[in-house]
């Protein structure tokens, strides 16, 4: 199950998890796009199923776990995707909508998606979660004090939940970006073109990373391979936090 698969992180994560044999639900507000993603899943011999979704709804996250334990039986992994970076503005001049809607989307959201899947991971005898936060969680970020706070809440919601949950066989790990060349960020890049050049210049590697790198390291957490692994931030940014 992954919300947020319309573009980006979360399209090249339904891909990755169909290539290694999964079928695929989305929980998705932006349906076109969804549709477009489930084609994709479906071109290349995958199986996938769509479901509109406000992560921030308790209802329709409930409906989304829903739909998936009816059309495959279960609930096996879930990638917590779906978030926004908001309007960039220091602290003092963040709007108080701006604050309610990214921490809404970015952390509440990721709690009412994880508060359901493992409701259904107890019932059916473990599962493995793995939620996006972001490189921005674990250092500051100029003009993002609302995504900031967000992201951090979310890599100390997954540390949390793999304590509670561990003995109970679900692990739950979280995926930390850095600078990656998704729609998000070129919609960025083309009103602030100068970024790109100081993005490949801070990050070692001297690049922005891909939607699929980061997908194939949301896969590798969720398989057996990652059995040891739980309540860990798994950092993916071109080496910028060893700076």
């Amino acid at each position: 199950m992954i919300t947020g698969g319309s573009s980006g992180i979360g399209r090249a994560a339904a891909l990755a998890f169909a290539r290694a044999g999964a079928k695929i639900v989305l929980g998705n507000r932006r349906l076109a796009e969804g549709d477009e993603t489930v084609k994709l899943v479906k071109e290349q011999g995958g199986d996938a199923t769509l479901v509109k979704t406000d992560v921030t709804k308790p209802a329709e996250v409930e409906a989304l776990v829903g739909k998936t334990v009816e059309t495959y039986g279960r609930l096996d992994c879930a990638f917590n995707n779906a978030g926004t970076i908001g309007v960039m503005a220091r602290t003092a001049e963040c709007t108080e909508e701006n604050w309610d809607y990214i921490i809404n989307l970015n952390l509440k959201g990721v709690w009412l998606c994880m508060k359901h899947e493992i409701l259904q991971m107890l019932k059916q005898g473990g599962g493995a979660i793995v939620n996006n936060a972001s490189v921005a969680g674990m250092v500051g970020l100029r003009g993002g004090p609302a995504y900031s706070a967000s992201k951090g809440g979310v890599i100390q919601l997954t540390r949390t939940a793999a304590l509670e949950y561990s003995r109970k066989g679900i692990r739950v790990n979280a995926v930390c970006p850095g600078y990656v060349l998704t729609p998000m960020t070129e919609e960025h890049l083309k009103t602030n073109p100068e970024h790109e050049a100081q993005i490949k210049k801070y990050q070692p590697l001297g690049r922005l990373g891909t939607a699929q790198e980061i997908a194939e390291a949301v896969v590798w957490l969720c398989s057996d391979a990652a059995s040891f692994i739980t309540g860990h931030p798994l950092v993916i940014d071109g080496g910028s936090l060893a700076q």
